[in-house]
Order: C-alpha cells, then structure tokens, then sequence
C-alpha cells in the first residue's frame, strides 16, 4: 500500500532526515556513521521501512512529505531528547576515533532536537560519569577531544 505510515511526516522522519544528510555530505555512509543512525533511528521509533524512505528523499526519489512550517514547528525540545543524543554520543565514542563527519552529525542532532548548552552540559556529565564508573581511559580521552572540538557553549 503506497499510502502506509512509513511515508507519512513526522518528527522523527525529519530529524532523521537532517542527519543522514549530515553523514551523506561526503557521498558515503560509514559503519561509525550508519551506528549512529540506527540508534538514532531506534531512539525515534523509525523502522527499516522509514529510513529506506529517508534515502528515497535525499536522492530525490521521493518528495519530503515534511512542509518548512511542520519542520519549524518540530525544531523545539521533546521529552526523550537528550537520552537519544547521549545515546548517539556514546556510539560516537566507542570506535577508535569521532571524525569530522560523526561530529557533524552530533552537532546536526543537537540543532534539530533544539538542545540547548545546559542540557548538553547535563548529557555530557551523564556520559563522564559512566564513563568514570566503567574506569575507560580510552573512551574518556575520546570526550576529552569530542569536547575541545565542539564546545557546548
């Protein structure tokens, strides 16, 4: 059935579709990359369908069925928000090293879930702490960096 609810608007459709964005800018999608994205899509209650439809829009297959005033109006904080981000954070964290492009589309995410500097700053001590209490250096020199980059300001 074309008219399913996988290509129906929403706001996880379009924060979804702003940040694969972010990671197609280069023409490819890396396994780092593609982590973040399927947790992202977990996080947003996307299925398979969705982000098959979400590569359809940013090749121009399909149309974006998300209008400039739905995207206005989905671009403010949800409840959840900061739980999906720190879980995109961590993904980031556990491989060898955040590229400029994961950066950027951390950075994207946080636009689009309209996370402001203090809530960052609450994500951020949530992962240190975590971090702390599993004793990895690795994956606290890899914040420390993620952190000097991209400040929350």
């Amino acid at each position: 059935m074309a008219n399913d609810m996988s290509k129906g608007a929403s706001r996880g459709l379009m924060i979804y579709l702003k940040t694969l964005s972010v990671a197609m800018d280069d023409g490819m999608v890396t396994d780092d990359e593609m982590s973040i994205l399927n947790i992202l899509a977990n996080c947003l209650g996307l299925r398979d369908e969705n982000m098959i439809y979400a590569n359809s829009i940013l090749d121009g297959t399909e149309p974006s069925p998300i209008t400039s005033a739905q995207e206005e109006e989905w671009m403010s904080r949800h409840i959840g928000d900061a739980t999906c981000y720190q879980s995109a954070l961590i993904a980031a964290l556990d491989d060898d090293v955040i590229t400029e492009d994961e950066m950027s589309m951390l950075d994207c995410l946080r636009r689009a879930m309209a996370l402001q500097p203090d809530e960052h700053a609450l994500v951020e001590e949530a992962v240190r702490t975590m971090i702390e209490n599993f004793d990895d250096e690795r994956l606290m020199s890899r914040l420390e960096s993620y952190l000097t980059i991209n400040p929350s300001e």
